[in-house]
């Protein structure tokens, strides 16, 4: 006989040993900490024992608790596996999902991938853009493109592409009053932000640039922040302010003269653009085209302009 489990409390109870705790798991899984803790809480109570030791720094699984968690994962890892290979049989042969965050899909991704429809008309590329926020799943992707620290300790990974940092600006900042001539001269003008990033001290904001680079921002600077990458980068393109730069969203309009380094100090990023598909799978023939060509696209990619004299 099969009971009937409280599948919603078993997953979020697994994931709060699996992280060490409450606030973590609710990140993982898109919910609020207080509905975490309504499901462990039940899941107690329908069991009738404690699965969790709570303490100040975090939460550890009793014996019981632990012996559960682990036969929670393995059972959701079959499950995940099952479910991807019955994807796969009924995603069409010639399509390849790609699991992107939007900003790199709109200012890098996108205006790549017509080489590659052109060179592989046999394939098509569905690309499916989300935050990047929960781990990379098989079953909805078979690629995902990741921006961070490379840590998907479940998941292949490759590194794709890393990044430098640098201040951007439209062409016309140049030549309004207050010409960015001088790192000084950012106090008349606005900074761009992504107020999205989520990697504490190693964002690469305009304050982690200053530090690494040897300059001081000045006193008072306005800012606007932004919800995504390229609507940062599209913002200093319309001549709103100016942006910190992450090359791979602005080598393109770098190149194109949309945008110019009014400065010349740069820095290299803490974070890079990572593939990441299922652990252990065997690479079909076609995610080792997309693979190859991805690749290649990333050593191609052009050298950073230099600074407007």
């Amino acid at each position: 006989m099969i009971l009937n489990l409280p599948f919603s409390a078993l997953r979020a109870f697994e994931a709060v040993v699996r992280q060490g705790g409450f606030s973590a798991a609710a990140d993982e899984l898109g919910v609020s900490q207080s509905a975490i803790s309504q499901h462990v809480k039940a899941l107690e109570e329908w069991l009738g024992q404690d699965l969790l030791v709570r303490g100040a720094r975090g939460s550890s699984p009793t014996r019981e608790g632990e012996e559960l968690a682990q036969a929670i994962a393995a059972g959701l890892g079959r499950i995940s596996d099952v479910c991807a290979r019955l994807r796969d049989r009924t995603r069409a042969d010639k399509t390849i999902v790609i699991s992107c965050l939007p900003g790199f899909a709109f200012t890098w991704l996108f205006p790549r991938l017509l080489r590659f429809d052109l060179a592989h008309p046999d394939l098509s590329i569905s690309v499916a853009t989300d935050t990047g926020q929960v781990p990379f799943s098989a079953v909805d992707a078979d690629i995902g493109i990741r921006y961070g620290l490379g840590q998907h300790p479940d998941a292949e990974v490759d590194l794709l592409l890393n990044e430098r940092l640098f201040p951007v600006c439209a062409p016309a900042l140049l030549s309004r009053p207050h010409p960015l001539r001088r790192i000084e001269d950012l106090a008349h003008h606005t900074l761009l932000e992504n107020e999205t990033l989520t990697f504490g001290d190693k964002n690469p904001t305009w304050s982690y640039w200053a530090a690494r680079v040897g300059v001081s921002l000045p006193v008072g600077a306005r800012s606007r922040r932004f919800g995504q990458a390229n609507m940062v980068t599209q913002a200093a393109i319309e001549g709103v302010g100016v942006a910190l730069g992450r090359e791979p969203l602005v080598i393109d309009a770098l190149c194109d003269g949309r945008l110019v380094r009014p400065f010349p100090q740069i820095t290299d990023s803490p974070l890079s653009y990572w593939l990441v598909r299922r652990k252990g799978g065997d690479d079909s023939p076609k995610i080792r085209e997309f693979l190859a060509w991805i690749k290649s696209e990333a050593e191609t990619q052009p050298e950073i302009p230099g600074p407007v004299s």
